[in-house]
């Protein structure tokens, strides 16, 4: 008769238990104790009359735009893929929007397609347009043009981005950010597209939950925002097509940099727009 043989934990396992365990207390602790002194820096303040005000102010922009982003990146240069995830990504290093929407055409036709759909550009993110689109902010006057904040892809900041103002509002907007694909470089699975983009929808202003900074804050189902998108261009021009690649990616629910969020479905539309004539090729 054969014998029942048992193979005990080895203490390679059991250290590494041990290690994940305090991995985990410390992360925790770290984050409690982070909670701890800001609230105490924030209390704290309020003892010194308006000098600590102030004083809680510059804390909070220190905090929010140069220690908070500067910590981000030394991180997510460790556990972001560098490679092409279906995911953007922002200034800070941190998982952006979800890639949605796929386009064939050039420049000149895409452009053309946009404008014909109802569809305005964004302005460059400059001082200028930034201190616009705060008085536009808090004055609630519209804003066409307002700029969005950079999303990088392939390392490139996005080449253009379009938006449509709802009630002349500049806190809700439709928008979707635009980007040409490397020369020679398919999709996984293999189709070729000449420019990927990024389509959700701004429902309010807000603090980012990893930054603290103060953004626009997304609608969780962004798969409604990208549908919006193609059916505006489509209804637009009876030359253009679509083609969908159904489960492209999983779909998931996740957040993107600004803490907000998302879930889609994972299927990625692909406009067809070199039927638009009229329009110079690149």
């Amino acid at each position: 008769m054969g014998s029942k043989h048992t193979v005990p934990a080895t203490p390679a396992r059991r250290r590494a238990s041990l290690t994940a365990l305090f991995d985990h207390f410390f992360f925790v602790y770290a984050g409690l104790a982070a909670v701890w002194l800001a609230w105490l820096i924030f209390t704290e303040s309020f003892q010194f009359g308006w000098f600590g005000i102030l004083f809680f102010v510059v804390f909070w922009v220190i905090l929010a735009y140069l220690v908070l982003p500067r910590l981000h990146r030394i991180l997510t240069t460790v556990y972001v893929p560098n490679y092409f995830i279906g995911r953007t990504r922002t200034s800070d290093g941190l998982l952006g929007d979800p890639i949605n929407i796929a386009v064939l055409g050039s420049e000149d036709q895409l452009h053309a397609a946009m404008k014909r759909a109802g569809w305005i550009q964004a302005d460059q993110l400059t001082l200028r347009s930034s201190w616009r689109i705060v008085l536009a902010t808090l004055t609630r006057r519209s804003y066409d043009e307002a700029p969005v904040s950079p999303l990088f892809l392939f390392g490139n900041m996005q080449n253009f981005a379009y938006q449509q103002e709802v009630s002349g509002n500049p806190a809700k907007r439709h928008h979707v950010r635009f980007w040409r694909t490397p020369d020679d470089w398919l999709l996984p699975g293999g189709a070729r597209v000449d420019w990927l983009a990024a389509g959700t929808f701004d429902r309010a202003v807000g603090l980012s939950l990893f930054t603290l900074q103060i953004t626009h804050k997304i609608d969780a189902d962004t798969d409604i925002e990208r549908d919006h998108v193609v059916q505006t261009v489509l209804t637009s021009d009876p030359d253009i097509t679509v083609e969908t690649l159904i489960d492209f990616s999983t779909g998931y629910h996740s957040r993107n940099g600004g803490g907000d969020t998302i879930r889609t479905d994972g299927s990625l539309p692909i406009l067809d727009l070199r039927g638009i004539t009229g329009v110079a090729d690149d």
